[in-house]
């Protein structure tokens, strides 16, 4: 069962007083906090935090909260935003051929671990159709090439217009989104990369990696900005090989780490867990 919280992520320029007018504002309307923190980034003086509070007893209606808090917000000029652990976001995973973090997504989602709605899977290929239709999730193919790729993202925004989309995982998709798509989702696109960035970036980073007799390979999952795997940076991990894997190894080591990985970074997202600060992430654990 998912708790009935209410949720602040906020931003500022660090102040005496922040955090306690903050939990007075919870207690002085009868709510319990369920977890806090707080981070200070010193050479910007930038003040981050998250809290989380029970609702039950709470004496604000939920479509009430925010008009009151805006006040206390405006003393500080915080960027907020307040969310409820029962919202389930709506998200549209998009995939091309390599299926694998597709299905690791799909298993999580149908087996009840992530939080959230996944009523679309969008690709340019044919491939995820099957795993779509075995998840009774609705399938869109849109192919794309150098001549219709801006007609082909504007059919998907509206699509993922009429499925009222919140958030997009690409899934191993294999196209680089415009400037003018990624504008509709502004550090709402999740994007798993298999290297560990900003070593490796771009096309095939596994034969750069086999290349390089590196001792380490990784995955790192970041928010999807108009420069190419430039985004704020969510969650990464790594792990150890030797001169006696070869390039299959390298690559079957690292599909596994993708799916962990991009688990990880959808479930902070999910759990309103992650601040953007510039290229940056504040990730609360």
């Amino acid at each position: 069962m998912i708790n009935n919280n209410a949720i602040l992520l906020i931003s500022c320029k660090d102040q005496r007083g922040i955090t306690a007018d903050i939990t007075r504002f919870i207690f002085e309307h009868n709510g319990n906090i369920i977890d806090a923190q707080q981070h200070i980034d010193e050479q910007s003086n930038t003040f981050f935090m998250r809290v989380e509070w029970a609702l039950e007893g709470f004496d604000l209606a939920k479509d009430g909260i925010a008009a009151t808090f805006s006040l206390l917000a405006q003393k500080y000029q915080m960027d907020w935003e307040l969310s409820f652990s029962q919202d389930r976001p709506r998200l549209a995973i998009f995939v091309s051929k390599h299926l694998h973090c597709l299905y690791d997504l799909l298993i999580r989602y149908k087996s009840g671990r992530l939080p959230c709605e996944i009523p679309l899977i969008i690709s340019n290929h044919p491939d995820a159709k099957d795993a779509a239709r075995e998840f009774d999730i609705d399938f869109a193919e849109f192919p794309i090439n150098p001549r219709n790729k801006n007609a082909q993202e504007k059919r998907e925004l509206e699509l993922l217009k009429l499925k009222r989309i919140d958030w997009i995982v690409l899934a191993r998709y294999h196209q680089i989104l415009t400037k003018d798509f990624i504008s509709h989702y502004g550090n709402k696109i999740i994007n798993i990369h298999h290297s560990f960035l900003p070593a490796f970036a771009g096309k095939s980073p596994y034969a750069q990696a086999y290349k390089k007799g590196v001792k380490i390979i990784g995955a790192t999952s970041h928010f999807v900005t108009e420069s190419l795997d430039e985004g704020p940076i969510i969650e990464q991990d790594i792990v150890r090989i030797n001169h006696r894997h070869s390039l299959m190894d390298l690559v079957h080591k690292g599909e596994d780490l993708e799916k962990i990985v991009l688990n990880r970074a959808v479930m902070l997202a999910l759990e309103k867990k992650i601040l953007t600060y510039h290229n940056k992430t504040i990730v609360f654990g």
